[in-house]
């Protein structure tokens, strides 16, 4: 059986003890059936990963006793994730799939085709964290308030380049990729790209309006990019987009 592993909030030495909240102790001793001296692995975000042993389970709670550290703190490329927030579900997936695929920071944005505005950031962490914990991150992404995108856009820094998923063509019977037609494809376009942060902008269900495009468009640090011959769904786009960066650009 596959050594459980956790994320926790306390600091982590040898030695140390570190109490579980309910759901993790639930967890151990509950879903996964472990005895104390059990092993279990855990990270923080901080002190890299450690091994450690479940110390004490009962009605008032369980706790870890730490160990030795097995692996070093490491951080993912810079690499930020701005995207519109949609219905529940489709957020859910976008923050679990951008944790699995290395995303340092999500900033949901809201845009004028915006449909869902509600963000629950501790429900959003709670996803990030299990998606960390699923896929031997030693960090867990941050995320941010929501924002209107002209206020993300009024305080950019210039040096990060902004990689804009664009799927609409400013000329339709323009030849695709062309001068008039849609953006160049991610892959092509981040050949050109060398910059040591990153982030990708994606837009809601609706797609970006005409005016937000033509602001896009008119930024020097807006690098606009098609993600192939099809409209994708939003939670679609992330994905693709983010797997043709890390394995050009990012730690793939």
């Amino acid at each position: 059986m596959a050594v459980p592993r956790l994320f926790v909030e306390a600091p982590l030495v040898a030695g140390a003890a570190v109490p579980l909240e309910e759901g993790q102790a639930r967890y151990l001793t509950a879903v996964m059936r472990l005895a104390p001296g059990a092993p279990v692995r855990v990270f923080n975000g901080m002190d890299g990963e450690w091994a450690a042993t479940l110390a004490q389970a009962g009605k008032r709670g369980a706790s870890l006793s730490i160990g030795a550290q097995t692996r070093t703190q490491t951080a993912p490329p810079d690499l930020t994730l701005l995207f519109a927030p949609v219905k529940r579900h489709g957020t859910d997936l976008i923050v679990e799939k951008a944790t699995e695929l290395g995303v340092r920071t999500l900033q949901p944005v809201l845009t004028r085709r915006t449909v869902s505005e509600t963000v629950r950031l501790e429900r959003l962490r709670a996803i990030a964290i299990e998606a960390a914990e699923q896929t031997e991150r030693l960090d867990v992404p941050e995320i941010a308030a929501p924002l209107p995108l002209h206020r993300i856009l009024d305080g950019w820094d210039g040096e990060r380049p902004l990689v804009y998923a664009d799927e609409a063509a400013d000329d339709p019977s323009a030849a695709w990729g062309g001068a008039q037609g849609r953006a160049r494809p991610v892959g092509e376009a981040l050949r050109d790209v060398r910059a040591p942060a990153l982030a990708l902008l994606t837009g809601p269900e609706g797609g970006f309006d005409a005016e937000e495009r033509r602001l896009l468009r008119s930024l020097p640090y807006v690098v606009p990019v098609s993600l192939g011959p099809r409209i994708l769904r939003a939670g679609t786009a992330v994905i693709a987009a983010l797997a043709v960066i890390q394995s050009s650009w990012g730690d793939w």
